[in-house]
């Protein structure tokens, strides 16, 4: 949190010694008069050093720093991926986010006055004085509402919200850490160019938006300042809610320099942000000082620090692992006295776990998809295969491999068996409203039948009512035998009939509701999940495995000559058996449906989406660290 809060006050300190060149630009170009360059030149220079224009230098200054605090408090290194479009409303009309857009929404206003005073002319003032009446000799000077400062202050409350809107909708405040380290001089100035243009064309945009807008509804707030401060509207002037009005072409230029001028102050201050936050950081592998061990990078990755510490510190162990070897001799040494490898130990247990995580979000993912794309199953029927007692669990002992102290017993043997013994969903498929749950119901086992403690045949289905069945109770696990309750035949006779009805009506509805909601064409736009956000979602943390992949794997490929104590070879089997498990449930994920294998082609803007290609990111860094580890063992494998 030091290191952050350093960096966070050199990005604002650099942002406000920016605004006085970006405010002389402005007002350089606010007077522009090509066809007298020198009269140009020399009242821009005059209106620099005036008292106005420094104050509201000072006030912009105070902007920027709000924006700041903004930037600092809604800072995310983990994208939020709405998989819906409802989902993406919920994110906009959140409490957090309205306060977001009403702050930028006055921000946005206080930029414009400000802009709208350094013009001068006639957007300097909000009430100036005019003759209303159209007889010369009655005419008594009255003050009158200039719109056209009312229409600059409009349009900045416009623009502060619209950035609000596209920060939120574009992830504008995802940390994407930089693949190519460079110096934050060099980071910025390549941006720079990019900015600028982003800004102008943004600003052309945003400009015919409130145009329209402005066309519309415009006399709403003419209308409602002019009474509030009991003005009067000068009917010799176009009103700007109009054609006519609105084709002045001084106008649309003041206003599209004034976005213009409003982009560039705020996408630097969110820009030098990015570029301090993001900037590595060298974590001491073993600690000088008994105070410092907290700060040691064996001891974060093994804590819960804050999101972005963690990315910095494994971002660390990536670098070191690649390019130090001394630091490299610090994470295989042994402690003193005790000689255990409490670094290795560290580093490898929290790569290893974040590894695992992955492997049992992906796996669940899978699971989830095969659910929702099975076909639906008439309740109270399930066809038994042949099998003698006995058989599950040897089916269980032929799937067992070295990767099952990796992942769970439970959801190793559901991964394999998704192909064996596929269970039918109570969803429709692609039905936005359908559970990964199993809703169909298993019959009671009577010991008084002929089945049972007998095998079946393999042609023979098995009916029976069960009592509040679960979707948990078709989950096979061939590790242990379910028991099942007898219960008696008077009991079951006379509490069976009337709750299986029940629970069978309510069933039928519940059905008959879903299928109703999922014809509505309205409702389905909303609801509807896209297959490529849901994807993106499950891989927007991908940047942490990663670092630890690529970490990992050259500290192992590194031990091969410099490991002295062979602490790395007491972990290698577990580091193999975790990376080939990720392997295989990674390539099945490639292979489900709507999954693309390819990645989109990323376009140069402003805004970073390279979050959307991190798994195919994660991909190759995968292949690459067994290549890797592969190629430097060799036959020791």
């Amino acid at each position: 949190p030091q290191v952050l809060g350093w960096r966070v006050a050199a990005a604002v300190a650099w942002s406000v010694l920016l605004l006085p060149v970006l405010t002389a630009a402005f007002v350089v170009f606010s007077g522009l008069d090509p066809l007298h360059p020198v009269r140009w030149i020399s009242n821009s220079l005059n209106d620099l050093y005036t008292s106005y224009v420094i104050f509201y230098i000072f006030l912009l200054s105070l902007v920027i720093l709000i924006i700041s605090i903004f930037n600092v408090e809604f800072y995310t290194v983990v994208p939020s991926i709405p998989c819906s479009r409802l989902a993406l409303i919920g994110k906009v009309i959140h409490p957090q986010q309205v306060f977001h857009s009403v702050a930028h929404g006055v921000m946005g206003m206080l930029v414009a006055w400000c802009a709208a005073v350094m013009t001068k002319g006639k957007f300097q003032f909000l009430a100036v004085p005019c003759m209303p009446s159209k007889s010369l000799d009655d005419a008594v000077p009255q003050m009158c509402l200039n719109e056209y400062h009312l229409f600059f202050l409009l349009f900045g409350a416009f623009m502060g919200y619209s950035y609000s809107l596209l920060y939120v909708i574009n992830n504008m405040n995802y940390l994407p850490f930089p693949i190519i380290q460079q110096y934050k001089y060099l980071r910025f100035r390549r941006s720079l160019p990019l900015l600028i243009r982003h800004s102008c064309v943004e600003s052309l945009y945003f400009v015919r938006n409130f145009c329209v807008t402005y066309y519309f509804f415009g006399y709403i707030p003419k209308v409602w300042i002019s009474t509030t401060m009991d003005l009067h509207i000068d009917s010799k002037l176009h009103p700007l809610d109009s054609l006519t009005g609105l084709l002045d072409l001084s106008l649309f230029y003041h206003a599209w320099l004034c976005g213009v001028f409003l982009l560039i102050t705020w996408y630097i201050a969110w820009l030098l942000f990015k570029i301090y936050a993001t900037e590595t950081h060298h974590f001491p592998v073993q600690p000088t000082f008994a105070e410092e061990t907290d700060q040691c990078l064996p001891k974060i990755l093994s804590s819960n620090p804050p999101l972005i510490i963690k990315f910095l510190a494994l971002q660390d162990l990536m670098l070191l692992s690649q390019y130090s070897p001394v630091r490299r001799q610090e994470v295989f040494s042994l402690s003193q006295p005790g000689g255990h490898p409490h670094n290795w130990t560290a580093i490898s247990r929290e790569c290893l776990n974040l590894l695992s995580d992955l492997t049992q979000r992906l796996i669940a993912q899978q699971e989830a998809a095969a659910a929702n794309g099975r076909a639906k199953q008439p309740a109270g029927e399930l066809k038994v295969s042949p099998q003698t007692p006995g058989a599950l669990g040897t089916e269980d002992r032929s799937f067992q491999s070295p990767w099952s102290n990796v992942i769970p017993r439970a959801s190793m043997t559901s991964l394999v068996k998704t192909s064996l013994m596929p269970l039918k969903s109570s969803s429709g498929a692609g039905s936005p409203f359908g559970s990964p749950a199993l809703n169909s119901k298993v019959g009671d086992v009577d010991v008084s039948s002929p089945w049972h403690g007998s095998s079946q045949s393999p042609h023979v289905v098995r009916r029976g009512p069960k009592l509040w069945t679960s979707g948990s109770d078709l989950q096979m696990n061939g590790s242990h035998h379910k028991s099942f309750t007898v219960p008696s035949p008077a009991r079951a006779g006379s509490e069976a009939v009337q709750p299986r009805f029940i629970y069978t009506w309510l069933q039928n509805k519940q059905e008959q509701i879903k299928t109703f909601l999922s014809k509505r064409v309205l409702i389905m736009y909303f609801f509807s999940k896209h297959p490529e956000a849901s994807i993106q979602a499950v891989f927007s943390d991908a940047q942490m495995h990663i670092w630890a992949l690529e970490g990992l794997s050259h500290l192992v490929a590194a031990s091969f000559t410099e490991d002295q104590f062979g602490v790395v070879q007491t972990t290698l089997p577990a580091i193999l058996n975790t990376f080939l498990t990720l392997q295989e449930v990674v390539d099945r994920h490639f292979k489900l449906p709507h999954v693309s294998s390819k990645p989109p082609r990323t376009s140069g803007s402003l805004v970073d989406t390279s979050y959307k290609t991190l798994r195919f990111a994660l991909r190759a860094s995968l292949k690459t660290a067994l290549y890797r580890i592969t190629t430097v063992f060799g036959e020791h494998l």
